[in-house]
This record gives structure tokens, sequence and C-alpha cells, in this order.
């Protein structure tokens, strides 16, 4: 019968079919996907350059919104460079100083810095008045590095204790190592890198920050001093806010064991509100019924000598800053008095696919002219990207982004009548971030090779501190100071007050000005050479 005949012709299937033949081929395109993956990595070295990069992408390296629109408009943009390394420029004399001409390819510009320099001189000579310094930066200032050794450097030889204005939050926090600073969680942030139309207008570190309605947890911050040397207290803490109609916020002021109510009046552009009078070693403020009310931070300062403020932002091109209100900047102005504003961007312009920059210079140069606008008579100085290093074929190079970019910064800065420091020819030129962090023992940055770890921040502090104190030793020379005072070395500011080798004398650390004091060595500068590589002419 049918049914009992044997299916020879399965069975004989059966018989000669390989073990799992009839399966998915699911393993056999996995062992193939396995196969190719490893091909891949062999052959990573002989790929197209630029394919790979032994950096990866540092979570620190974002872009603003304004550099993407900018980049979207203006990035075809090309101008012909009018600008040659050799064209001579002549400056006008400010209150009968006039420094010596200089070439577009040595441009320093010291000459914009004559009323910076004037007040350092009364510090010094008279011990009368008062610096201010604003310092903006992006990821190469994140967490206070350069900026907190660079403000050591200054309030080491002209006075001055605190670390200056300080957010309610920050990203960075956990980094800083000139501060503790710790906040609450219910706190709402609004930066002008992704803000077009804040609720409130950004301060002057272009962030604002509100309570959010938090009926069971409180909102506070809390600051503490660090044990580093001329920021061993919380110097005359205020806080900073804006207007707004709430009339019923206060803040709760804890000093150790002691708490003290203080009411907020929000009836001005900006105000302040004083938590204490000298210095405290730390402090607590819980904000009590406060939304609505724009804050903005803290300042610490003794009143006296030179301060400088960090405003770095990762991922801040510069080109946000010309979002800043004007009144507003100006009600910041005549409480903190600036003096010299500082530029330090960069990082985040490099590699945005084409070599020409000439939309960033326009568009910086005209970032300048209002903040003179929101800050009258500061002087401005320009600090170009430091150089920056990518992987061609098979080696680390200098990106060929890095030499074009600080052209295009040092034209702005020429055109804007500001200073200027080329931290990539200060750094070495050609090929420094290499040895930076390869040939250095320890190194001096990190292996994206982009970033400056703390001792290479320390470095590019004192390379741009020598520059800047050049400048003013000659200008000391050109007002008649024979002798120029010495300058008393950069010191270390991760050294802790309390384990000062024991030959310093605490009250000495402030050295007497004398009329007639010791000649110091002008420091050298590189001048600014560019070494043009066949390989590193196009960013891919």
């Amino acid at each position: 019968m049918k049914e009992n005949m044997p299916d020879t012709e399965n069975t004989s299937n059966k018989k000669d079919m390989p073990h799992g033949e009839g399966k998915p081929y699911f393993f056999q395109s996995f062992i193939i996907v396995v196969i190719s993956i490893m091909a891949l990595l062999a052959f990573k070295e002989v790929l197209p350059r630029k394919i790979f990069t032994e950096t990866g992408t540092s979570k620190n390296v974002v872009v603003d919104s304004m550099m993407l629109e900018a980049v979207e408009a203006d990035g075809g943009e090309v101008e012909n460079d009018t600008l040659s390394n050799n064209r001579k420029i002549v400056f006008e004399a400010v209150n009968g100083i006039k420094f010596p001409t200089e070439t577009f390819e040595d441009y320093k510009g010291y000459q914009h810095l004559v009323n910076f320099y004037e007040k350092l001189l009364q510090l010094e000579t008279k011990k009368q008045g008062k610096v201010r310094i604003a310092y903006f930066g992006d990821s190469m200032t994140d967490g206070d590095l350069i900026v907190k050794d660079f403000r050591a450097s200054l309030q080491e030889r002209f006075g001055g204790e605190g670390v200056g204005f300080v957010n309610i939050t920050s990203e960075s926090a956990p980094s800083r190592s000139t501060l503790t600073h710790q906040f609450s969680t219910n706190w709402k942030t609004q930066s002008y890198l992704n803000v077009k139309n804040p609720r409130s207008p950004f301060g002057v570190n272009g962030h604002v920050f509100f309570t959010k309605r938090d009926t069971i947890n409180p909102i506070w911050v809390r600051y503490k001093a660090n044990n580093v040397k001329h920021l061993t207290a919380l110097n005359n803490p205020t806080l900073f806010y804006g207007k707004s109609g709430n009339r019923s916020a206060s803040v709760d002021v804890i000093i150790g064991k002691d708490t003290l109510r203080k009411r907020l009046d929000p009836v001005n552009t900006v105000n302040t509100l004083s938590i204490a009078n000298g210095g405290i070693k730390a402090f607590k403020a819980d904000f009590i019924a406060s939304d609505s009310i724009p804050f903005y931070g803290f300042n610490f300062d003794d009143g006296r000598g030179v301060h400088v403020d960090n405003f770095s932002n990762r991922g801040n091109s510069g080109l946000p800053i010309g979002s800043f209100n004007t009144n507003v900047m100006k009600a910041f102005n005549d409480k903190l008095g600036y003096d010299l504003i500082v530029l330090h961007y960069g990082t985040n312009v490099l590699n945005y696919g084409s070599l020409n920059y000439t939309w960033y210079e326009k568009r910086m140069a005209r970032v300048v002219e209002h903040l003179r606008g929101c800050f009258p008579g500061v002087d401005i100085l320009i600090i170009s990207t430091a150089d920056k290093s990518t992987k061609y074929g098979l080696e680390m190079k200098t990106d060929s982004a890095v030499v074009p970019l600080t052209r295009a910064q040092k034209k702005y800065a020429v055109q804007t009548e500001s200073a200027y420091v080329n931290l990539y020819t200060l750094m070495g030129g050609d090929g420094s971030m290499v040895k930076w962090v390869d040939n250095e023992a320890p190194a001096l940055a990190n292996k994206d090779y982009t970033h400056f770890n703390f001792r290479g921040a320390k470095k590019v502090s004192d390379l741009i501190w020598n520059q800047i104190n050049g400048g003013y030793e000659q200008y000391k020379r050109l007002r008649g100071f024979k002798t120029p005072v010495a300058p008393t070395p950069a010191p270390q500011t991760e050294t802790p007050a309390t384990e000062q080798p024991k030959t310093e004398q605490p009250k000495t650390e402030q050295p007497k000005i004398q009329t007639v004091p010791p000649a110091a060595k002008k420091p050298v500068i590189k001048k600014d050479t560019i070494t043009r590589k066949k390989d590193t002419t196009h960013a891919q």
C-alpha cells in the first residue's frame, strides 16, 4: 500500500546531505562578518589617510549652534588675502606711548594693551587701583585649566586674592581644583551656545540659571575654598542675579552652624547680594521661593590687585558672545569693571570641512566690536588655536587646518586693533602637539592630540604670561622706567598653601616694589613661522 511504501527519495537525500545544510545560513553569515571585521582591522594602516583616527572623538569637542549657522551661511565665501607677512603695521600713540612698528608675520599688538599695562603699572608702583580680566574660552580652559596658572602669575606679582566669578552650576565643577563647587539637580540652565531667546538675558558668563518649582527638594549651591595659593578663602562672596517681579524670594546662607536668611530684591538689570564680608572657608545657599528670578553666579575677590574670571564653555567657537545684551553687559561692567578681555578659541572651529576661514574672521571681528560696545574702554587679547594633530597615512601630524585658522585669527586681531598671541608657534609650531604627547615625559597633552593635561596647561599659561609680561616690560621702558622690576616666577598652583616649602616665608610672598628695581631678561618669543607640508595642504 502506498502509505506503507518507504520514501526512498527522501531517505536517500537525508543520507547524502551534510549535517545542518538544510538549516538557515546564520552561522555561515556570522563567520563571514567576523572574518571581514578582522580583515578590515588588519588592513587599517594601509587604507587612505583620515579614514581612521587614532584619537576618536573627545567628549569635550562639540560645536555651538551659531558656528553651524555661520558655516552654512558663509562657509563657501572666499576673499583675497591682502595682508602679506611683510606688511608693516604702524601704530598710533596712546597716552603718549607708541610701540615700534611690527610686521604681520611677527604681530603681537602690545600697543593695544596700553591701558591695561598702565593699570598694572599703577598696581605695581603705587599699590593703587585694581585690575580685572574676563578670560573667555572653550574646552581648553575647562576646569580652570590654563586660566588658574595665568591668574596665579598675575596675583603673585601684582597682588589679589580670590578665584573670581563662578557659575551657579557647571559641568566642569568636578574637575576644578581651584574651588570645590556643588549644587542640587533642580536648576534649569540656559546657555548662549544653544539658546537664542532665553527667558532672561544671559549673564557675562554666557549662562542664566533658574530654580525649578520643587516643593519637596531644596534648591541649593555650595562652595568651598581649596588650599591653593591666593585662593585659600572665598573672598567677599557676592551673588549676582537679574530682574524679576518676584518680591517674596530669599536665600538662606549657611556658614558653619549659623543660618542667616537674606531677602532678594530683583529690581535692577543686574543685582548683587553680599553673602559675607571678608574671607570665609565655605558656605551653602538655599534658594527659597525664587522661581522666575534669573541667577548668574557668585563672585569671589578681595577688591585689590588682579582678578581673572574664567568663562569657559565646552564647544564654544567664540561666535555666541555676539549675542550678549549690551545693556546687561554694561550693568555687569559697572559692578565688576573689566580692563582686559581674552578670547581664547579655535579648538571647535578646526576641521569643519574647508581651509577657508574668511567667514570666521569676519564674524569674530564683529564679535570684538560688539564687546567694545558692551565693555567701553576695554582692551582685547586674541589667543590663537593651539596645535592639533590628525592622522595622515601612518603618521600623526599637525592638522592642515591649524595654520589657516591661526592666520584668520591674526587677521581679525589686526583689523580690530587687538593684541595677539600665536599659541601654535609658541608651542613649537609644526608637529609640536605630537611632541607634547609622545616625546615629553611625563606627557603634556592627552592622547586625543588636542587637549592639554594639567602639566601642559601650566606650560601653556607660562607661554602666554611670558609674552604678555614681555610687552609690559617694554611698556615700562617706554614710560621711562629704565630698569624694570624683575618678574616673579609663575607659582605652582597645584601646591597647597599649607604645604609650601620651609624656605618660603608667607609674609614676604608679595615683594616690595622698588623705584629702581633690578633688570629682567626679556622673554624669548618665537617668530610666527610656518612650515608647510605637502601632505597637510588639504583636509579631507
